[in-house]
């Protein structure tokens, strides 16, 4: 390794553990002087993506940059008129796109099934998932149709549900590729699954910010889950954070932190830049398969354990047994 190359992975291992400098657009500003290359032109003719959460923020800016590709792209929400609001604009945007629009709750593990079943017909083969679909709770806890703790329900059960039923399209690509946006809260949070109690927040006094940075972690567990049980040789499972972005979710949820950092966020375009460069140029990727700035990232920060095997554990129990839905394609 070069001189030059060595201070680029000093300076970059610094943005990491100053969270401020690396999460904001500074950071993403300056690793652009070294990450990899973009995606050749033309990178995704001829496949089809799947982006959850898309008609809005990191999601939306992620499906543009699938369209601008050449990947047909399948932009699912839960409102069917945002849904085609969204349709609408990525036409316009990318006139030479092809986007279908599906409507689906995510967190609503029914709706995940007959939306499965129903895509499964027209749908002979999808090369890639990108699981952004996400939501935050306030002080009160909130619940699924099935009764699932609601961030717990949208970011991990419905998630996997998804994965393992759209298991024969996407064996059907050949070198299919699944990542989830988790977020860069989740390094505040541990893993949380002493118990089913536990994983699904019946105990102790709730917090729905706290609610969102487990389950975020937990969307890391089960992405190197997945990763360790189909192999990497063949497809690429992974988990990621964008950094600190401005979307509609953060203006919402999170008012005063918006009003403090706006000026340092990245747009929804730098947030999903990572996202879009792992579907198109499917990185080889080495256990925890976690990403942030086009590179691989640790998933605890120095002073921190690793969730144990014991929690993972019991976190993979608990997702099958509530899905029941195993960890395969």
């Amino acid at each position: 390794m070069g001189i030059g190359a060595t201070l680029a992975t000093m300076v970059d291992v610094s943005l990491d553990r100053t969270v401020v400098l690396g999460y904001t657009h500074l950071g993403s500003d300056l690793r652009a002087r070294w990450w990899p290359d973009d995606p050749a032109p033309g990178a995704l003719g001829g496949q089809r993506v799947l982006v959850t959460g898309g008609t809005s923020g990191i999601g939306r800016a992620a499906a543009e940059g699938y369209l601008r590709l050449g990947a047909t792209v399948h932009l699912l929400g839960r409102n069917p008129e945002k849904v085609a609001a969204t349709v609408a604009d990525l036409r316009s945007a990318v006139p030479s796109g092809d986007v279908v629009g599906e409507t689906c709750d995510v967190g609503d593990l029914d709706d995940v099934r007959r939306w499965s079943a129903d895509v499964a017909g027209r749908m002979d083969r999808l090369d890639a998932v990108l699981h952004n679909a996400g939501t935050m709770t306030g002080d009160r806890r909130e619940v699924s149709p099935q009764g699932h703790e609601l961030t717990l329900a949208v970011h991990v059960l419905g998630p996997h549900l998804m994965t393992s039923l759209l298991g024969g399209a996407l064996r059907a690509s050949g070198a299919p590729c699944v990542v989830w946006m988790s977020s860069g809260g989740m390094y505040g949070a541990r893993l949380h699954a002493d118990d089913a109690d536990d994983v699904e927040y019946r105990t102790g006094a709730y917090d729905g910010v706290r609610a969102y940075a487990r389950t975020k972690r937990m969307q890391v567990v089960l992405a190197q889950e997945w990763a360790r049980r189909a192999g990497q040789d063949r497809a690429l499972f992974a988990s990621m954070h964008p950094g600190w972005a401005a979307t509609p979710g953060v203006s919402e949820h999170l008012p005063r932190f918006e009003r403090w950092t706006r000026p340092l966020l990245r747009t929804p375009e730098e947030g999903a830049d990572t996202a879009v460069w792992l579907v198109a140029t499917r990185p080889d990727s080495r256990p925890p398969h976690f990403w942030h700035d086009r590179a691989q990232r640790p998933v605890v920060f120095p002073g921190q354990r690793p969730p144990s095997a014991d929690a993972v554990r019991r976190l993979v129990d608990h997702v099958t047994d509530a899905t029941g839905a195993p960890f395969a394609l």
